[in-house]
C-alpha cells in the first residue's frame, strides 16, 4: 500500500497474459481446504476437494512472480486491499470471483480521510465481504493525533475485522521526508495501537513492508498479528521465523469487479482456520 498517488492501469489484454500456473493454483486452492489449520504460513495449505468453495477463483496477476512450491495459490482464502484510487468497485462481482475479505483505507496522518471509505465498507458488507479499515501512518504527526483522527472517522460499525495500522516509509511524500529512529517509531506506534485498541476493543493488525520491518519492527510487537508485504518470495524467506496472519503477494492483481491493478492477499491458514479466526476476531 502507498499514500495518496495516481492510480495504475493495466493493459486491456492483461487477463489474457495471466500465468496459467497461477490461475490453476488459485482455482485448486479455492476448491479445497488445508490438512493443517495453523496460521503464519509455516505449514502451507495442502488442498483436497472435500470442502465448499468460498467463491469461484477467477482472478489472477498481470505480472505473476514465480513463488515456487510456496505459491499463494496453496492458500484457500484470498482478499484485496483498496483505496479511493480503485474507483467504483462491483463488490458482488468481486465476491463471486473468490475474494473473501478486504482491507480498505480509512485515514492517513492526522487530517486526511479516504473519500470512498464509507461507500466501500457499506457495499462490501452488503456483498458479504468481511473488511477492516486501515490507517496510513504519517511520520510528521504525533501518534496520539493520528489515533484520534482514525477514531473520529471510523465508526465502530465499520470495524468487522480488527483495525489496521500501515507502517512503511513513504519517500514519495511531498510534505514529510522524516524517518525517525527505530525507538521513536516503536514508541509512537504503541501509542496509536493502544488508543485504537481501547476504543474498538480489538487488538490492531500491523501491516508492514520488508525494509520498514527490517529497520524498525523485527523482534518487536510479538503480541500482534502481522500482515506482511512480500511480492518476490514467500514470507518465510523474507521474514524468517516471523508469524504472519495475512500475506500481500502482489500489487498487479486482476480481479473482476475492479478496474486496474489490485493488491491481493492471502490468509495464512485453511478455510476452517479462517472461520475460526472470524469467530474470534471479527465478531
Amino acid at each position: 500500500m502507498t499514500a495518496s498517488q495516481s492510480p495504475t492501469r493495466f493493459p486491456r489484454d492483461a487477463p489474457r497474459r495471466l500465468a496459467p500456473a497461477l490461475l490453476a493454483g488459485l482455482a485448486l486452492a479455492l476448491a479445497g481446504c488445508s490438512a493443517s489449520d495453523s496460521l503464519s504460513g509455516l505449514e502451507p495449505v495442502r488442498t483436497t476437494t472435500s470442502t465448499k468453495v468460498i467463491g469461484t477463483a477467477r482472478f489472477g496477476d498481470a505480472k505473476p512472480m514465480d513463488f515456487g512450491a510456496n505459491h499463494p495459490g496453496r492458500y484457500p482464502v484470498h482478499g484485496i486491499d483498496v483505496s479511493k484510487y480503485q474507483g467504483e468497485i462491483d463488490w458482488e462481482k468481486v465476491r463471486a470471483n473468490g475474494i473473501a475479505f478486504a482491507f480498505m483505507k480509512a485515514t492517513e496522518g492526522g487530517d486526511r480521510s479516504d473519500a470512498r471509505f464509507g461507500q466501500y465498507w457499506r457495499q462490501a458488507g452488503q456483498a458479504g465481504i468481511v473488511h477492516a479499515p486501515y490507517h496510513f501512518y504519517y511520520f510528521c504527526t504525533p501518534a496520539a493525533q493520528q489515533a484520534a483522527w482514525y477514531i473520529a472517522n471510523v465508526p465502530r460499525a465499520s470495524v468487522k475485522m480488527p483495525p489496521v495500522i500501515d507502517m512503511e516509509w513513504n519517500p514519495q511524500s511531498p510534505s514529510c521526508k522524516l524517518r525517525p529512529d527505530p525507538e521513536t517509531v516503536r514508541s509512537e506506534m504503541q501509542i496509536w495501537l493502544n488508543a485504537v485498541e481501547r476504543h474498538y476493543g480489538k487488538k490492531p493488525i500491523i501491516y508492514t513492508t520488508v525494509d520498514f520491518h527490517r529497520e524498525n519492527l523485527n523482534g518487536h510487537f510479538r503480541g500482534y498479528q502481522f500482515w506482511l508485504r512480500s511480492v518476490a518470495a514467500h514470507p518465510e524467506k523474507i521474514y524468517p521465523n516471523h508469524h504472519w496472519t495475512f500475506w500481500q503477494y502482489t500489487g498487479t492483481g486482476v480481479v473482476p469487479g475492479i478496474e486496474g491493478d489490485a493488491d491481493i492477499n492471502v490468509f495464512g491458514g485453511s478455510q476452517k482456520a479462517w472461520r475460526d479466526w472470524l469467530k474470534k476476531h471479527a465478531g
